[in-house]
């Protein structure tokens, strides 16, 4: 038999209270029921549906944490038992209940909607011990191990794919719908999918260090560091509660002192006006909406792969107005292509030679030089040697080709022509003879200019910190519209630009670090919000930073400022909508004319009608 939920336990004891609450309620209204009767079930009735708001009441005193929504709860239902309000005693702590299942309900979707994202944990893995699988825990896997997936399985740890190909599910981690190819030498995550063949990976970290372990506790733990919305509940509950205690005691005391001190009856109407002032005055509703404003936030960022630490950077996101970026690999794509062949109309050829003889090379340019080309060059009637610092050289009994730096062609005696583009240029030459340049370069994101501009129409400073040279910073900074730019930076050099920016900030301003790299690490710590790539930003980034864009695009930046200001905004409405009906409400109960049905209303009404706006923090759309 399925065991129940906490929520499930909750709704049934509601049920049984609400149901034996509506058969004494009708006895009583209908029939000659002994009072001390009617008493006792009321009382038994109350106990069995508030019994834990009681204990929290009673545990929070013992700990100094006296004024709280349980302490008026406890005054205001003890208070109407104490005038004979058995009914609506019972009723208060009922309707509290429904609104307490109603918000435990609401977070356990809003955790849900960031669980779906999160569902990525491997239940097991296997590995290969004295040449057998091995079934084993996540958490038993070591570094060095071979991990076999077969198709439909996730991978356990980070690792490097050793043995076999295939294509991987990636879309838990970074959004991305389309399969991502892997083969021998392919790094992959923990967390993917393997959607074709058997994988053998070597596990290059242990669980609890591996991507997916990371992700799950950044996100269960992102409710720990609140937001400033929500310590407003705090300061605001330091000085209300006792407020309220204080005047509802004077509203008790003082009129029958004014009026008739002798008459027992004007006692028993304040006190129960002072009893009705307490219950509309309960924070609770506070208490439950501006925290399911901000969990919802963060559940809507999650689904569309932005991770946030604490509500607190959701929060400030929203007020942030400059903007710093490193330029490798976030504003630009930080690997290495062919953006341009020079001849451009000798491109086939000039590719074709120049990956016969970067084919034995691992470095990052003759790797895009190899997949610019496209088709696999035949290299098998040459030897490949590797010139340190110069190129490549391959020769072979149809001649010699060269390819490498101007250093290279200069030794070799080869004349060529310079090529001023930015970049790294490869010159080609072969038998002696030149035919041409090929120039690599990183290449901008294609989002980046958008993303820029659309920062810069909300009226915020951007600025790009780069350790390459002034002429191509400048290039970027220029392609995306960055307003300034240092260059020529060490990652020390950032820290003290960065140290620069925040001493000269106004009070007003929120400064946002954008990275991806190990030297990004200590700017992402330093800046109020740190923000990382997520899929192919280093460990130390990911770890230093307050956001994490899972799906390495730009766009997540725009996207959660959105969800930032619906938060706030729906946040704001609920403190202005609550704070509103209960002054109306509380002046009401003051004079009398509110009884404790309103009273009800005002506290546990507003309160559900408050969580529902929170809800739509939940909701993802275009305009957010």
């Amino acid at each position: 038999m399925k065991k129940l939920n906490k929520n499930q336990i909750r709704l049934i004891r509601i049920i049984v209270c609400a149901l034996a609450f509506l058969v004494i309620f009708v006895v009583g209204k209908t029939t000659d029921i002994i009072w001390y009767a009617e008493l006792a079930v009321y009382m038994a009735i109350y106990l069995a549906i508030g019994y834990d708001v009681l204990w929290r009441a009673v545990r929070n005193i013992a700990h100094g944490q006296i004024f709280d929504e349980n302490f008026l709860m406890c005054i205001a239902t003890i208070g109407a038992f104490a005038t004979g309000e058995y009914p609506e005693a019972v009723a208060v702590m009922l309707l509290y209940q429904v609104g307490e299942l109603f918000q435990n309900y609401a977070v356990g979707k809003s955790r849900k909607s960031i669980s779906s994202l999160m569902n990525i944990r491997p239940e097991n893995a296997v590995v290969l011990r004295e040449g057998q699988e091995v079934e084993v825990l996540p958490e038993e896997v070591k570094v060095g191990d071979v991990l076999v997936v077969r198709a439909g399985e996730k991978v356990p740890v980070d690792g490097v794919v050793i043995k076999g190909e295939g294509s991987v599910d990636t879309s838990a981690l970074t959004g991305e719908s389309m399969p991502r190819a892997v083969y021998e030498g392919s790094e992959i995550l923990s967390g993917t999918i393997n959607l074709s063949g058997v994988l053998y990976i070597g596990a290059k970290k242990e669980y609890c260090d591996s991507t997916v372990a990371k992700i799950l506790d950044m996100v269960e733990n992102a409710s720990e560091k609140k937001a400033k919305a929500e310590n407003f509940i705090t300061r605001f509950a330091r000085y209300y509660t006792p407020f309220v205690v204080i005047s509802a005691i004077l509203l008790a005391v003082i009129p029958p002192l004014v009026t008739n001190i002798h008459d027992g009856a004007v006692w028993t109407d304040w006190l129960k006006r002072a009893l009705t002032f307490l219950v509309i005055s309960c924070p609770c509703a506070l208490v439950i909406s501006i925290p399911m404003s901000f969990f919802g936030g963060i559940g809507s960022a999650s689904r569309k792969g932005i991770l946030f630490k604490g509500t607190c950077y959701l929060e400030m996101l929203g007020k942030a107005n400059v903007y710093v970026f490193d330029k490798t690999g976030t504003l630009t794509k930080g690997k290495f292509e062919v953006v341009s062949v020079v001849p451009e109309n000798n491109k086939e050829e000039i590719l074709r030679v120049a990956s016969i003889a970067e084919s034995g090379s691992l470095h990052p340019i003759a790797k895009s030089i190899t997949s610019a080309y496209g088709n696999a060059a035949v290299s098998a009637d040459y030897e490949v040697k590797e010139l340190a610092g110069r190129g490549m050289v391959a020769k072979g009994a149809k001649g010699s080709i060269l390819c490498g730096n101007a250093r290279l062609m200069v030794e070799n005696k080869i004349a060529f022509i310079p090529v001023e583009e930015e970049g790294s240029v490869v010159y080609v030459a072969k038998n002696g003879k030149y035919l041409g340049a090929i120039v690599i370069a990183d290449t901008v994101r294609p989002e980046a200019k958008e993303v820029i501009e659309e920062l810069k129409k909300e009226g915020a400073k951007t600025v790009m910190l780069t350790g390459d040279n002034e002429k191509y910073a400048r290039k970027i900074a220029n392609e995306v519209g960055i307003d300034d730019y240092k260059y020529g930076l060490l990652p020390a050099d950032k820290v003290v630009q960065m140290e620069a920016l925040m001493e000269s900030k106004r009070k007003k301003d929120t400064v946002v670090y954008v990275g991806d790299g190990v030297n990004d690490a200590p700017v992402l710590t330093r800046s109020d919000i740190g923000v990382s790539m997520g899929g192919t930003g280093s460990d130390s980034a990911v770890e230093a930073s307050d956001m994490v864009l899972m799906h390495d695009n730009l766009k997540g930046i725009t996207e959660a400022k959105k969800i930032s200001k619906k938060t706030l905004r729906l946040a704001y409405e609920n403190i202005v909508f609550i704070l509103l009906v209960k002054a109306v409400v509380l002046i009401l109960g003051a004079l009398g004319i509110a009884n404790m049905w309103l009273a009800v209303f005002a506290d546990v009404g507003v309160a559900v009608l408050a969580t529902l706006n929170s809800m739509r923090a939940l909701k993802t759309n275009k305009n957010n």
